[in-house]
């Protein structure tokens, strides 16, 4: 570590460093070039750290926008995101946005402030239990007990961040343990790349020659690529694996773009046949939760095996025929090379079996043709989101952020390159949409970010929108905008009727356009659906945050809204 500038020294002449300042060599020691922070005067010592380190310092408007966007910086790099908040109201602010990373694996550290030791449990301004609160959400949470542990403290939550699948670590810092000053010789600071080792496990041989035997017999096997595919940056091997065995891959969360569309192993509108008809089903880095039916939407005769990050998740709410736990990268890499190696592996057996999928699949797109192209004005969802994703280039990052719109966008938008598909995740928290796109555009600035929000989740975090012109970043934004929270809307209805269906869930008509408009970015109405896409070029071409408002008809619901389970 370079210590050429310490911070002052003490009567013995020792070089002092602070503990804002430790904190700051720690991150910058595992790479984080950006924090996303609301500011507070528990915790300024840390900027005058990230000053020194050339890490830069992104305000934001809420706490909730900074530990999103610190999700959003980790899944769009690989690298973890940080953000920085006050004690108190700070950190509870903060708390959805690491409920979020938590569910959806993705690693991040929060940094809270804390009241001073010395005036600890003598009420102090903004003192909470944050530990208390941050234990159940987080891999690691606790508190740095003394300024010379600081830089160690933070190391130590980052190991944890990548033990097993990913997840969110807390570090709460008292005032006095951050500002105060120590020898820099008395600090453990530890060395990037020498304090926490590679977790990319291989998986148990004998299960993955287990696996490939399965494969080489089976006449109708699919593969379900999930997140934590992009998560251990798994594409290669996850394209090698369907290609080189003839398998049908379906594709859900950050695992979609996984495969372009088109390419044709690559499989979208035909899962729930294909489950139901499959004799070997694997299931790589999705857990059985409700988006797979808690394992039940998979066929009770199909040989089932699921591969993931974490030993608890394997196996989880159905039972499975072969559970390997391990990096999905090097797990399915091995499982080609072992099934390659049979004088026959399959392949070609399995050609009927995806030209019948692909039967399946064009009676689905058949089936929703008519909405696609649909002219009616409002505007069916299914033709905005058709045309968004007409729109999309193979550098075109796309969000989603909502609820009944998103669904729609799920069975349409088809991402045309690997990590370039964000969406809350299994936590489904309104609200990511503004704080991803900060994170996405400042990561990969050569990217184009286009982010669909519904009116009701654009509304809990859409102040920021501020912070992306007031930093520059240029996105096409679309409201799908039908004044509603409307996939609540269709559960009220279903289980109360007609009558109750508008209680506590109608909105404003909003011009989110003019809100655009008012805070310096690009905005536009768009109520026919022909200038739907002239509007999106508009957009584009403005250089500038945009948001085009579209007006959609109410009483269009997502087919996967109308089979929610919990509406049953």
């Amino acid at each position: 570590m370079d210590f050429a500038m310490p911070q002052g020294s003490d009567d013995s002449g020792q070089d002092l460093i602070s503990g804002g300042h430790l904190v700051a060599k720690a991150l910058k020691a595992e790479g984080v070039d950006v924090i996303y922070t609301l500011c507070g005067g528990h915790i300024i010592d840390i900027y005058d750290g990230c000053v020194d380190e050339g890490i830069d310092v992104v305000d934001v408007r809420h706490e909730q926008v900074a530990a999103h966007a610190a999700d959003g910086y980790a899944r769009i790099t690989g690298k973890p995101g940080c953000a920085v908040v006050t004690a108190g109201p700070g950190t509870t602010d903060a708390v959805t946005g690491v409920a979020n990373a938590f569910r959806a694996e993705s690693p991040m550290l929060l940094i809270g402030g804390q009241g001073a030791h010395s005036q600890h449990k003598m009420g102090s301004l903004q003192d909470l239990p944050h530990v208390d609160m941050l234990t159940p959400i987080t891999k690691f949470a606790a508190t740095v007990p003394d300024t010379a542990r600081a830089a160690d403290m933070v190391s130590m939550a980052f190991r944890e961040c990548f033990n097993g699948a990913p997840g969110p670590s807390f570090l709460e810092i008292p005032r006095d343990v951050l500002d105060a000053k120590v020898p820099v010789d008395a600090a453990r600071i530890p060395a990037a790349g020498r304090y926490r080792a590679s977790t990319r496990s291989p998986g148990d041989p004998e299960a993955v020659e287990r696996l490939a035997d399965l494969l080489v017999h089976a006449e109708k096997p699919a593969v379900l690529l999930g997140s934590q595919v992009w998560t251990s940056r798994a594409t290669d091997a996850a394209v090698e694996f369907v290609r080189g065995l003839n398998v049908p891959a379906y594709m859900n969360g950050a695992g979609r773009g996984t495969l372009p569309p088109g390419d044709p192993h690559h499989f979208q509108l035909s899962r729930r046949y294909a489950f139901a008809n499959a004799d070997v089903i694997v299931v790589v880095g999705t857990p059985f939760d409700f988006r797979m039916g808690y394992g039940r939407r998979l066929s009770p005769t199909a040989s089932v095996v699921q591969i993931d990050l974490d030993y608890r998740t394997v196996g989880k709410n159905r039972d499975v025929d072969l559970g390997i736990v391990g990096d999905p990268g090097l797990i399915l890499r091995s499982v080609t090379e072992a099934a390659s190696g049979r004088l026959g592996n399959g392949a070609v057996q399995r050609k009927a079996w995806l030209e019948e999928l692909r039967t399946a699949e064009q009676t689905a797109l058949y089936k929703r043709l008519p909405s696609l192209r649909s002219d009616a004005s409002p505007i069916h969802p299914y033709r905005l989101v058709g045309e968004i994703n007409d729109f999309l280039t193979e550098d075109s990052v796309y969000i989603g952020d909502g609820g009944d719109i998103v669904t729609f966008s799920g069975q349409v938008v088809q991402p045309k390159s690997p990590g370039h598909w964000m969406d809350p995740g299994p936590l489904g928290t309104l609200g990511v949409g503004i704080p991803f796109v900060l994170a996405a555009k400042q990561a990969r600035p050569d990217k184009e970010v286009v982010a669909l929000f519904g009116d009701g989740a654009f509304s809990l975090t859409g102040w920021d929108f501020e912070t992306l012109v007031r930093y520059d970043l240029p996105f096409v934004g679309i409201v799908g905008n039908n004044s509603s929270m409307n996939q609540i809307r269709y559960g009220q209805a279903q289980k109360y009727g007609p009558a109750r269906e508008r209680v506590g869930n109608t909105l404003g008509d909003v011009p989110y356009d003019r809100f655009a408009r008012m805070l310096g970015g690009y905005g536009e109405e768009v109520r026919d659906p022909a200038e739907i896409a002239p509007a999106l070029r508009r957009a584009r071409d403005s250089g500038k945050p945009s948001l085009i408002n579209v007006w959609i008809d109410p009483d269009a619901y997502a087919p996967g809204t109308m089979n929610q389970t919990m509406y049953k």
